[in-house]
C-alpha cells in the first residue's frame, strides 16, 4: 500500500479547504507525510483540467423495484414516524487501514446501495413516507478533498453522483454530511436502526426509545423471512458459485496436504472474490479432529490422507445473499469403514430433515425428524440407553449432534435472527421462506465415552432449501450427498 499523499499542509490551506467544505476540521492529514506542503501553483493545478465524467441516463439496478415494495411495506408498518436506517461508517483494522466495508442488511435491504455513511430516511407525509437516501457526493475538487483526503477519490475510488444515485436507487438523493444536524432539529416520532452510525443515534439520541428501536429492527427481520423472486434468483447464484468454489477445492486437495487448511481456504476464497462479493462468513475449513470444532475458523491445522475434511463455506453475492453449504469429505477421496457408518446416520438424518421442509410445517420440524435419526443411530451403536423417545426428552443426543439442524438464510448467513420467537422457531413454513438443513454428529478425540475409533471424527452435511408451493428445492443439489456418490464426483474431479 502507498503512503498516502497527504501532505502535512500549511494550516491556511487546510482552513480554506474546511471553510469550503462545511466541515469543522480541516482535512485529516498524515502525521509523518514526506511533502512538507502544497504550494498555491500546485493547489491552482490540482483544480483544473478534469473531464467531465458525470454518468447519464443510467439504469435503474435490478432489484429497484423490490426495494420499492420493501420501503412500502415499512411505510405502512409506522405510519406517521420518521424512520432512520443507516448503512454504517467504515471500521478501523489498525491504525489508518480500514476492514473491507459491509452495508447493514437492513440498509442494504430497503435501497440496494452498499456504501459507506449512507442512511435511508422515511419522512411522514400525507400518502406515507417520502424516502430520502443521503450519500456523501463526489470528492470536493475545488477545495482539494479528492486528492488530499484519505478518503477522496484519487485514493479509494469514484463514488456516484447524488444525481446518479436517485437514478440507479430510484430514490431522491441528498449529502449525508448535512443529515445530523437535520435529524437533531427534526420533531414528531422518530425510530432508528441502531448499532451501524453512532454519529446519526447522538443526533437522535433524545428522540428515540430502545423499545420502538427494537419493534423497527424486529420488523425488518422478519420481513425477510419470505423472499421475492430477485431473492430467490440471488440465493441460486450464491449456490451456484459455492459448488463451483467447492469443485475448486476438491482439485487441489494434494496441494492442501502439502500445506495446511490455509490453502482450502485460500482456494475457496478466490472463488467467491472472482464471482461474488466476498465470503458470506469466515470459512470452515475443518481436517481431522478439527471438525469436532462447530466454528473452526483459524484454517492452520494438517490436511491428512485418511482423515475427513468439514468444509463449511458459502459464497456472497454482489447484492449480499449469501450462501451456507457444508460438505464432509475423505481427503482421499474414499471413507473408511467406521467414517463411512458415521457419514451415512448423517445423511439419513439430512434426508429426514429435508423431507420434514413443507409449507405448513411448523418450523421445528425438520429438526425433530433429523435429531430423531441421530438418536436412533447412537442407541443403535450402543452409546446411549433407549428408548429413542426418552433419549430425545432428556436431550441425551446432543452431547454428539450439539447444534440445531438449521436455521434461515439470506443476506445474513443466520438471516431473520431479530425476529420474534413466535414468528421463527415456533413458526410454520412458507413458500419463500430459504433455510438450511445441517444435522452433525462429533466425536471428540478426547471422548472416553465411545469406542477409540469413533474419537476425531466430525461429520456434517449442509444444504440450503427454498420452500416451494408443493414442497422444497434444493439449491445445493448440484454438490452430491450420499457417500457414494461423493466417492464418485471426488474421483472424476480428480481424475
Amino acid at each position: 500500500m502507498s503512503e498516502a499523499l497527504t501532505p502535512e499542509t500549511p494550516e491556511a490551506v487546510l482552513d480554506e479547504a474546511a471553510d469550503e467544505a462545511g466541515e469543522e476540521e480541516p482535512i485529516k492529514q498524515r502525521k509523518n507525510g514526506l511533502y512538507p506542503g502544497v504550494s498555491d501553483e500546485l493547489a491552482a493545478s490540482m483544480k483544473s483540467g478534469w473531464a467531465d465524467t458525470e454518468l447519464r441516463g443510467l439504469t435503474p439496478i435490478a432489484q429497484a423495484e423490490y426495494t420499492a415494495a420493501r420501503r412500502a411495506a415499512l411505510s405502512a408498518r409506522f405510519p406517521g414516524e420518521r424512520l432512520v436506517i443507516p448503512a454504517g461508517n467504515l471500521k478501523t483494522r489498525s491504525n489508518d487501514t480500514e476492514y473491507p466495508f459491509r452495508a447493514s442488511v437492513e440498509y442494504a435491504y430497503l435501497t440496494g446501495n452498499l456504501t459507506e455513511d449512507g442512511v435511508l430516511v422515511l419522512e411522514p407525509a400525507a400518502d406515507g413516507h417520502k424516502a430520502t437516501i443521503y450519500l456523501l457526493p463526489r470528492s470536493n475538487r475545488e477545495n482539494g478533498e479528492f486528492w488530499l483526503s484519505g478518503q477522496g477519490e484519487l485514493w479509494v475510488g469514484r463514488r456516484h453522483s447524488l444525481a446518479e444515485a436517485e437514478q440507479l436507487y430510484g430514490i431522491p438523493a441528498s449529502d449525508v454530511r448535512e443529515l445530523s444536524a437535520a435529524l437533531a432539529e427534526a420533531t414528531g416520532p422518530v425510530r432508528v436502526v441502531r448499532g451501524y452510525d453512532a454519529a446519526i443515534e447522538a443526533a437522535l439520541t433524545d428522540k428515540v426509545t430502545r423499545e420502538h428501536d427494537d419493534e423497527l429492527r424486529v420488523f425488518l427481520s422478519e420481513a425477510r423471512l419470505v423472499k421475492d423472486e430477485f431473492e430467490a434468483g440471488e440465493l441460486q447464484k450464491a449456490v451456484d458459485s459455492t459448488v463451483r468454489g467447492f469443485e475448486d477445492v476438491v482439485k487441489v486437495l494434494d496441494k492442501a496436504e502439502a500445506t495446511s487448511e490455509r490453502f482450502i481456504e485460500g482456494t475457496f476464497f478466490l472463488r467467491a472474490r472472482v464471482e461474488g462479493n466476498d465470503i458470506g462468513y469466515g470459512s470452515i475449513c475443518a481436517s481431522g479432529p478439527h471438525a469436532c470444532t462447530l466454528h473452526w475458523v483459524r484454517n492452520d491445522g494438517p490436511v491428512r490422507s485418511g482423515d475427513l475434511l468439514l468444509l463449511d463455506a458459502g459464497v456472497e453475492t454482489h447484492t449480499l445473499y449469501t450462501a451456507d453449504v457444508t460438505r464432509t469429505l475423505p481427503v482421499n477421496g474414499t471413507f473408511s469403514e467406521i467414517q463411512k457408518k458415521i457419514y451415512d446416520a448423517v445423511y439419513d438424518a439430512q434426508e429426514a430433515g429435508i423431507a420434514a421442509v413443507q409449507p405448513g410445517a411448523k418450523y421445528r420440524d425438520f429438526h425433530d425428524a433429523a435429531q430423531h435419526v441421530l438418536a436412533e443411530r447412537l442407541v443403535e451403536w450402543g452409546l446411549l440407553e433407549g428408548p429413542v423417545e426418552r433419549v430425545l426428552e432428556l436431550g441425551l443426543q446432543r452431547r454428539w449432534t450439539l447444534h440445531g439442524t438449521g436455521h434461515m438464510l439470506g443476506m445474513d448467513v443466520h438471516d431473520c435472527a431479530a425476529a420474534r420467537t413466535e414468528t421463527y422457531v415456533e413458526g410454520t413454513l412458507e413458500p419463500g421462506m430459504c433455510l438450511t438443513v445441517e444435522p452433525g454428529l462429533y466425536f471428540q478425540a478426547d471422548d472416553l465415552t465411545v469406542p477409540e475409533e469413533y474419537r476425531g471424527i466430525g461429520v456434517r452435511i449442509e444444504d440450503d432449501l427454498l420452500v416451494t408451493e408443493d414442497g422444497n428445492r434444493n439449491l445445493s443439489a448440484g454438490l452430491p450427498r450420499r457417500s457414494d456418490e461423493v466417492e464418485a464426483w471426488m474421483a472424476s474431479l480428480k481424475g
